[in-house]
């Protein structure tokens, strides 16, 4: 099974609930990037805010590597601006840890490059309820021992209330879900899937990470990937839980889950 380009195909290759894990997929070169893609919205994405994009020196020449890999030259922002995906630049320090050295993030889900320029994977990913108790040392392994020629990719998911490609939530989140309820949970929640990819580059040994982000409502997915959904909210962590706002849309998601499971043309 591949990962897709949709959410109804990724949300299968993402974490339920529990132990965090990476979930990698060996993706073959076609499936890499997104063929088709919304060249305004990234054009206007990334005029709009310029601080999508950053670059520490030591990153330079891989941000160059990785644009002429994707096959539109230049820099990593002439890159970014000609396929869907985001794209980070990752480097090894002194001490092997690998940090973010450069980024064109039109598309961010709740974080700002400027925080994470130049911090190591565990703080990167900080704000994540268990990250590094369960997954940073098989993370770095995984980032010291990926060969070059080889792409894998993830999934993971998030649910929100509208189906913009960047998210940046800002005031109450209760504010932000309070006009969810279980009848119409079906077109006011969305959810948004980040398909991330990690590649080699040959010459100069950096790691390029991609993120390509997919948005879809409720009303619009299978039955099975809402249960699914539905499921993974009900079973994240109390911290995890939190910081994605779930106990303010959890209880009319899992009512609207249910009654897709019960319609009486799927119980026939």
């Amino acid at each position: 099974m591949t990962l897709g380009f949709s959410v109804e195909t990724l949300v299968p290759r993402a974490r339920r609930g529990g132990q965090l894990r990476m979930g990698l997929t060996r993706l073959a070169e076609r499936e890499w990037l997104q063929p088709d893609f919304d060249r305004a919205a990234r054009a206007e994405a990334f005029d709009r805010w310029p601080e999508s994009v950053a670059m520490l020196p030591e990153g330079e020449a891989a941000g160059r590597e990785a644009a002429a890999m994707i096959g539109i030259g230049g820099t990593l922002a002439d890159a970014a601006r000609g396929v869907w995906e985001d794209l980070c630049v990752l480097t090894p320090g002194a001490d092997g840890a690998y940090r973010l050295v450069g980024g064109a993030v039109a598309f961010p889900t709740d974080w700002r490059l400027s925080d994470k320029l130049g911090l190591a994977l565990t703080d990167v990913h900080a704000p994540i309820h268990g990250y590094a108790e369960q997954l940073a040392a098989g993370v770095d392994h995984f980032m010291a021992t990926l060969a070059p020629g080889t792409i894998f990719g993830r999934a993971n998911w998030f649910v929100v209330p509208d189906a913009a490609p960047r998210w940046m939530p800002e005031g109450n989140p209760a504010a932000r879900f309070a006009h969810v309820d279980a009848d119409n949970a079906g077109e006011t929640l969305f959810v948004r899937c980040e398909r991330q990819t990690l590649r080699r580059l040959p010459e100069t040994g950096a790691v390029l990470f991609t993120i390509g982000i997919h948005t879809a409502p409720l009303a619009a997915l299978s039955d099975a990937v809402v249960a699914r959904v539905g499921d993974a909210v009900a079973t994240i962590g109390a911290g995890e839980h939190e910081r994605r706002a779930a106990p303010h849309y959890a209880a009319a998601l899992a009512r609207y889950a249910a009654r897709r499971q019960i319609r009486p043309e799927i119980a026939a």
